[in-house]
């Protein structure tokens, strides 16, 4: 446990103290690729459980959906399977990295539904109008710029389209995350909201997360 805790901190690269413009709220910094062996770590279902979550979204069969800060494509790979072959996940990530993490969980899982995309800080590079949800998993509070990037993920989206965040719990002080990389609930809310996402519910049934759901 200790050494993952210590994972979820590491490899974190400085965001030399921006901060956002609405919330104050200081930039965390992109996990590096010292932090992928902690997305895939074996305790990741018991002290996440990403099952429950991809299963709480009630992604439809044929959906088209974004794993936004796919990491090392953990959640893209519950996403391909809710999908299906009918549908289409986009797994985009900043650090080249981990997008050949992502090519090489997708050719050892056989998994023909996902499409790879480079990130760019201040655009996930989806298509316009495309996509029925969006998710960013831990990985919100990274981005140097946030709403270039919520914008860009907003007209990628078709209309009523979804945007999911799930995100550790501020509000909680026994979940076992370094500060600057939990949220709350509101403060969620006041940096989504100007960008023309309203929010919709929030789902408390994660061991630390929030899933926070907001639609285009």
């Amino acid at each position: 446990m200790a050494f993952a805790l210590l994972l979820a901190g590491s490899g974190v690269a400085p965001a030399q103290q921006e901060k956002h413009p609405v919330t104050g709220r200081a930039y965390a910094g992109v996990m590096g690729m010292g932090g992928a062996s902690w997305l895939d770590r074996s305790d990741r279902e018991r002290e996440e459980n990403p099952q429950l979550a991809v299963k709480l979204l009630e992604v439809p069969a044929g959906a088209v959906v974004g794993d936004v800060g796919a990491g090392s494509g953990y959640y893209t790979e519950l996403l391909s399977g809710r999908v299906g072959l009918s549908g289409k996940v986009y797994a985009s990530d900043l650090q080249p990295g981990m997008l050949r993490l992502i090519r090489e969980r997708i050719e050892k899982k056989g998994l023909r539904n996902v499409e790879v995309v480079q990130a760019s800080e201040d655009s996930p590079k989806l298509p316009p109008a495309t996509l029925d949800l969006v998710l960013l998993v831990d990985v919100y509070h990274e981005f140097s710029k946030p709403q270039e990037m919520l914008r860009a993920i907003r007209a990628s989206l078709k209309p009523g389209g979804r945007l999911v965040l799930l995100e550790f719990r501020k509000e909680d002080p026994s979940v076992p995350i370094r500060e600057e990389h939990k949220m709350s609930v509101a403060g969620v809310r006041a940096e989504l909201e100007p960008e023309g996402f309203r929010f919709e519910k929030v789902l408390p049934d994660l061991p630390w997360q929030h899933i926070l759901i907001f639609r285009k």
